[in-house]
Formats: C-alpha cells, sequence, structure tokens
C-alpha cells in the first residue's frame, strides 16, 4: 500500500500545500489537528478516501500516539510566530517536539521536523532558541529525522508579504526597521512542500538538515520596494532604529492576547538583527532535485488583491497546529 504520512499542522499555510504534494504522489495522508471540524475541507485535497483529518492536541501525548499509529513518516509543522497565553515557543517549538518525535519514534516511523533558518541555541531572540532546541531534542530521539530549515517562505496566505502589502494600504508609510539593511532569501511555499513531500517519501534523506531558499537575495527594504511595486502603491519609508522597534513590539505584546495579531513583537525585532540567509554549508533545495520559483514570478499572482479597487482580507494569524 502507498505509505501513509501524518501531518501535525497540516491545516495551515505552509501544511495545505505539503498535503497537496504528498497527495500528488500517491501517499495516504493523516492531517492531525486540534478541531477536525474546522478542516474538514482538507479531504477535498486527494482522491477520494486519500486524505483523513484525525484530532490530537500536542499536548495530550496519548492523542498524538493515536494519530501516529500505523503511519510510515510523520512531518512535524506546529509552530508559532509569537507568544500568547500557554502558546509558549517552549510548549510548542520544544515540548510538543519532543512528545511528536517520541510517539513516531515508538512507531517505527521516519520523521520530518520544520524548524527555521536562523534556528540557534544562542540568539538573543526567544523564537530561534527554541527552534535550535526543538532540533535537538528531535535529535537526540530519533538521529534519523530529517530537519527543515526555511527562509521566510512566501505564497498565498503568507504571514510576511502579505502584512506589508496590507500596510501599504492602510498606512501612509511603511517602516524601515533597522535600516532595512537586514537580508532575506524567501522560499516559494510550493518548493518548501515538494521538499517536504521528498524528504518524508523517499528513506535515503535520513538524518540530514537541508536549508531552503530561493534563488534571490533582498534586503529588508528591497522586498518593501517589491511590495510597493506590485501593489501599485508608494509609500514612504520611517526609519525605525532597532531599539525603537523593540519598544514598539513591547508595546504590542498585549494584543497577543486579542483575536488581533500583533503587528510586531520585540522578539521579531530580535530576528532582525540577523541576516536570514542560507549558509551554503547544508544541502538545499537543488539536492532534491527542485528548481526554486523566483519571487518576482510568483508575488504578482497574489499581491494584485491589494492594488486600488481590489479587495483583500486580513493577514495570517499565528499558526499554530
Amino acid at each position: 500500500m502507498p505509505d501513509l504520512v501524518t501531518v501535525f499542522g497540516g491545516s495551515g499555510f505552509i501544511g495545505t500545500q505539503i498535503v497537496r504534494a504528498l497527495a500528488r504522489r500517491g501517499a495516504r495522508i493523516r492531517v492531525a489537528v486540534r478541531q477536525p471540524h474546522l478542516a474538514h475541507a482538507m479531504r477535498l485535497m486527494g482522491d477520494v478516501g486519500q486524505v483523513e483529518v484525525v484530532q490530537a492536541n500536542i499536548r495530550d501525548a496519548g492523542s498524538v500516539i493515536r494519530a501516529v499509529q500505523g503511519a510510515d513518516a510523520v512531518i512535524n509543522l506546529v509552530g508559532l510566530l509569537y507568544e500568547t497565553g500557554r502558546q509558549t515557543f517552549q510548549a510548542v517549538h520544544v515540548d510538543a517536539a519532543r512528545t511528536i518525535a517520541q510517539a513516531a519514534a515508538d512507531a517505527g516511523a521516519r520523521l520530518v521536523q520544520m524548524s527555521a533558518l536562523g534556528a540557534d541555541p544562542a540568539s538573543a531572540s526567544r523564537y530561534a532558541r527554541s527552534k535550535a532546541e526543538g532540533e535537538a531534542v528531535v535529535r537526540k530521539i530519533l538521529p534519523s529525522a530529517v530537519i527543515l530549515r526555511p527562509s521566510i517562505v512566501f505564497g498565498p496566505g503568507d504571514d510576511f508579504f502579505n502584512k506589508f502589502g496590507e500596510m501599504a494600504v492602510v498606512s501612509p508609510f511603511l517602516p524601515l526597521i533597522g535600516g532595512g539593511r537586514t537580508r532575506f532569501q524567501p522560499v516559494y511555499v510550493g518548493d518548501v512542500a515538494r521538499a517536504a513531500a521528498t524528504v518524508a517519501l523517499d528513506p535515503q534523506h535520513a538524518g540530514r538538515t537541508f536549508e531552503l531558499g530561493g534563488p534571490g537575495i533582498f534586503t529588508f527594504r528591497e522586498i518593501l520596494d517589491l511590495i510597493q511595486k506590485e501593489t501599485g502603491r508608494r509609500r514612504l519609508y520611517a526609519p525605525l532604529p532597532f531599539g525603537a522597534a523593540g519598544l514598539i513590539g513591547t508595546l504590542c505584546a498585549p494584543l497577543a492576547l486579542t483575536p488581533v495579531a500583533p503587528p510586531l513583537t520585540a522578539d521579531q525585532v530580535e530576528l532582525l538583527k540577523t541576516d536570514n540567509v542560507l549558509s551554503g554549508e547544508a544541502p538545499g533545495l537543488a539536492d532534491l532535485g527542485i528548481a526554486p520559483e523566483t519571487v518576482e514570478a510568483i508575488l504578482p499572482t497574489y499581491l494584485y488583491r491589494f492594488r486600488k479597487g481590489g479587495q483583500f482580507a486580513g493577514a495570517a494569524g499565528n499558526a499554530v497546529a
């Protein structure tokens, strides 16, 4: 029978693309989410019976074990963009990763752990430190696990280009945090999905860490330039030193406890102090036979809705399985 792959966080921005990529390769997919009734549409991403949706809470080891039972491979996508209440980086990026890795190991399943480019135990960012710790606990339990470290992921529904596209609509200026010099290597969500499907279904990649980035490197200012070009907007740039941006992030922290996503957090400012580009020391998309899409080719397909007279919805919120 085709491989059965359990995907934790499969109903999110990246997860839905991974489910599609797995379905195209003929795999059976089990999407594990906290609220299955909100993810019923996932079943339509494959042939009849190819995709099932099951309930699993990453804090409940029993439900995680049930979701993994009988799986040939497991993909862990659970993650947070900011902390709120009990949803902390430690709880989601580390403790949940440990629970899922242990369940995969006990089930004899392959594991793919979605991390992030810039994961570093010595980082000033709690996000980056927790991602690095999550990698470490996974590798301790299951040395054969495959770790994926993408740069900023873009595509319809992303939380970066959409956020600033919306900001260009409602604000007369755009914040140039830290002078806009931080460099990024954005990677298309479809390419990340193809990479995840490939390593999940092919045991030859066991134990490897892949860095995923697109073909272009852009400064923060160049990304804002692209967004203005594609939205047909012309906004002034407001230089925002890291210190001032960190203060704004701190003042926005209470928004995390409301339905409104904070536009910026102090921890995200810490991340912006470090370039987010491939190190060149790890395998990447090319090693998986994937030719990455360019930002310039994909942005027009979804940022057009921010042009004058277009319709737009709010940017994505905190991503958690």
